[in-house]
């Protein structure tokens, strides 16, 4: 299933707690599942370092592959929080103070210690527009067609739709799940005979090992009745083989 390129995204997850395990990243499920409700294509997930040049050359790259780039994490109050500055240096502006943002935080901890580290978060490249932040007011940004969010799972899939009158949306990513209760091996050779039929859906594999082995196929598309049809002559395909 081909997506133009103007409904396809990529998704950078930023930190080195995620590389080392320490952390299990939850965000690049949520983003994929919101985006696919939305009619776009995650094409690629990177996971990457909280290293300036890694930053750098890899949002850089993304940014001119697809038409959306979703970065999470690094935007906190911390030394090693590294990604506003990164990016601004992607597009060549100002790391400084976003005057909303400041204010919004300032508001915000008015009755507490407003130190450095929490202006800090209000520190972004000059021309970035702001993602609301409902839970913690630490607002995200976006410059052109980046888009950065924190990594904290539940703040993140709070501030998400707050950017639905943003992006520029196509039709919603329908799927089908059927289990086959099939090896691979035995679908393998029609399988592949019904993607050659159904060029414009995307058929996918997944085998498991429960009681007996299995398979679940998924069958994605934004076209229903295609999806549909497909769906059928899988199923006929299943019983055939049993």
């Amino acid at each position: 299933m081909e997506f133009k390129k103007e409904f396809t995204a990529g998704i950078i997850i930023i930190g080195n707690e995620i590389l080392s395990g320490r952390t299990v990243d939850k965000n690049t499920s949520f983003i994929a599942l919101w985006l696919n409700d939305r009619g776009i294509s995650v094409e690629e997930v990177r996971v990457i370092p909280d290293k300036e040049k890694i930053i750098i050359d890899t949002v850089d790259e993304l940014r001119k592959k697809f038409a959306y780039i979703f970065t999470t994490g690094g935007i906190g109050p911390t030394h090693d929080d590294i990604t506003a500055e990164s990016i601004s240096k992607v597009f060549n502006q100002k790391y400084q103070y976003h005057t909303e943002a400041y204010q919004i935080l300032e508001e915000f901890y008015k009755n507490e210690n407003f130190n450095e580290g929490r202006k800090k978060m209000a520190k972004m490249p000059e021309n970035a527009k702001l993602i609301p932040n409902p839970k913690t007011f630490a607002a995200g940004f976006y410059v052109e067609n980046v888009f950065v969010l924190p990594g904290v799972p539940s703040i993140l899939q709070a501030m998400l739709p707050q950017l639905d009158n943003v992006i520029k949306t196509g039709k919603k990513i329908l799927s089908s799940s059927i289990d086959t209760n099939l090896r691979e091996s035995q679908i393998s050779e029609q399988l592949s005979k019904l993607q050659d039929k159904y060029k414009n859906i995307d058929i996918g594999s997944y085998p498991y090992f429960k009681e007996k082995p299995g398979t679940i196929l998924v069958l994605r598309s934004t076209e229903e009745d295609l999806l549909k049809r497909c769906e059928e002559d899988v199923k006929k395909l299943v019983t055939s083989l049993k």
